[in-house]
């Protein structure tokens, strides 16, 4: 707009442009670190009523003796906490204290190895339980909050980020193995003593299962997830989790052009060992072979053919696609179940 007068108005002042619009501070260090000081503060007052510490014991001709300690998290009012498998180990009990100051005996009501979890019951009818969250919602850099009681030192909060996600962590019992899959990593300080507790979300949600030191600043957690509850929930019905079991060990591969044209699928599982005696083996398995789909489930990892291998498959007969000499076959496999 030209001006007449060569003057504007005092009354009709310019309009503000992007570059005359005010633009807040950035908060102090004091105030960030005091937002963040706030969330983590929330989530440790709001949890850790509902983390225990645990004493292990076992039974000796002298009595029963100190064999191990750990953490727990309470699951229910009643008194089943969740913890780690290789706390407990082949204990049949302790006690569990809480934060203010109870201390309960507890016995161990089931343990799966595979998934490194245990369940214990606790003589106690009012305890808090914690909210379980999500560990499929995570992302990479998100604040998680740890508590447990590492070195005996009860109640202890540390805090940090989620480092990375989809981590593996092998497990092993007895003739079974199993690769605990989406393991969580975070650079939030653990210790000896935090297995078992608690590694929780901004908002005081359970999300993960405090389950291995790796070194420095690296520490993994088994996520809550619907396979976790599951088998929480195995675990306190009948103690135990039961798996189907095939047979076979192998490795992700990329199939012949040939079969990739013919199935539509890029990859699957090649065969590298097979059990002797192995529902596998009876079904005419052979090293070599490239599973691709099982009853009409795509197979690309080793960890697809894992998590198919649930309770409701043991006796039960499925068809296996594989590859073999660049052909497709389909074989009849019927599963067993995994003796540990």
């Amino acid at each position: 707009m030209r001006l007449i007068e060569g003057k504007a108005p005092a009354s009709r002042s310019r309009p503000l442009s992007a570059f005359d619009v005010p633009v807040d501070a950035p908060p102090s260090d004091e105030e960030a670190l005091d937002a963040y000081s706030r969330a983590v503060s929330s989530v440790a007052e709001r949890l850790s009523p509902s983390v225990a510490s645990l004493r292990v014991q076992r039974r000796t001709r002298r009595g029963r003796v100190q064999a191990g300690a750990g953490s727990a998290v309470v699951l229910t009012h009643d008194g089943y906490l969740l913890t780690s498998a290789h706390v407990v180990g082949s204990s049949d009990g302790g006690s569990a204290r809480f934060t203010d100051g109870r201390e309960l005996r507890f016995t161990v009501a089931g343990t799966d190895p595979l998934s490194d979890l245990a369940v214990v019951r606790a003589d106690g009818d009012d305890l808090v339980p914690a909210e379980l969250g999500d560990a499929e919602r995570l992302r990479v850099g998100q604040l998680v909050v740890a508590i447990g009681n590492p070195h005996g030192f009860e109640g202890s909060v540390t805090a940090g980020v989620v480092s990375a996600l989809g981590r593996a962590l092998p497990a092993r019992a007895g003739r079974g193995v199993r690769v605990i899959d989406n393991v969580i990593q975070t650079d939030a300080a653990l210790n000896p003593g935090n297995s078992g507790g608690a590694l929780a979300d901004g908002r005081g949600r359970l999300i993960g299962v405090n389950t291995a030191v790796a070194g420095v600043g690296l520490g993994l957690a088994v996520p809550v997830t619907a396979t976790t509850q599951r088998i929480i929930a195995a675990l306190i019905s009948d103690g135990r989790v039961r798996r189907a079991y095939l047979g076979v060990a192998g490795g992700t591969a990329p199939l012949p052009p040939r079969a990739r044209a013919a199935t539509g699928a890029e990859r699957g599982v090649e065969v590298v060992e097979v059990v002797a005696g192995s529902p596998a083996d009876l079904a005419g398995v052979r090293v070599g072979d490239m599973f691709y789909e099982l009853d009409g489930t795509p197979v690309t990892a080793a960890t697809d053919l894992q998590r198919l291998m649930v309770a409701e498959r043991i006796g039960a007969e499925a068809a296996a696609r594989v590859v073999r000499d660049g052909a497709t076959i389909e074989l009849r496999i019927t599963p067993v179940e995994l003796e540990l």
